[in-house]
């Protein structure tokens, strides 16, 4: 098994700890958090696949993220900003992340996931060692950046189910 291969096989165990974390839930459940402040079920995979999205969009070149070209920001109550990915999220942006169902959720996260195992496919042993980002030292390859995505998602959908497990 190359890299490539094993990047498709961490990449294909998401899907299903997304899925596991929200099917079924109502809005107000994706909306739930257990303390002040802390991140609701909705939150954390919007999060997750935003980070997902925004990531491999600047991998491949000539793109658009799926959540700007897909229509999926009012789905969330929110305006489609390129860079809104959660990240340093204040409670109140946290609390204005609104998904519409448990669908919506489901199904932004599969147009991403699909995108990325299509992207994942068609890479070569070179295109993994290619320089993404020189802001870090050492610089960030495209390898790099791919496990930190499988890494960020995996603990994202862990804490959901977590959260679930609380509601």
């Amino acid at each position: 098994m190359d890299a490539k291969d094993i990047l498709i096989e961490a990449h294909g165990r998401l899907p299903e700890l997304v899925e596991t974390a929200v099917r079924g839930l109502t809005p107000e459940q994706l909306r739930w958090a257990p303390a002040p402040g802390a991140n609701p079920i909705g939150w954390l995979v919007w999060h997750l696949t935003r980070v997902q999205d925004h990531h491999l969009t600047d991998m491949i070149d000539g793109t658009d993220q799926v959540y700007l070209s897909g229509g999926w920001a009012p789905r969330f109550g929110l305006e489609p900003e390129p860079d809104d990915t959660g990240y340093a999220h204040t409670p109140e942006q946290v609390a204005a992340v609104a998904p519409e169902s448990d669908t919506v959720l489901i199904d932004y996260y599969t147009a991403v996931h699909e995108r990325t195992v299509g992207y994942l496919e068609s890479l070569t042993e070179p295109d993994l060692d290619r320089i993404i980002d020189k802001a870090w030292d050492p610089p960030v390859t495209v390898a790099v950046r791919l496990v930190s995505v499988i890494d960020d998602d995996a603990q994202h959908a862990g804490q959901a189910a977590y959260v679930r497990g609380l509601l």
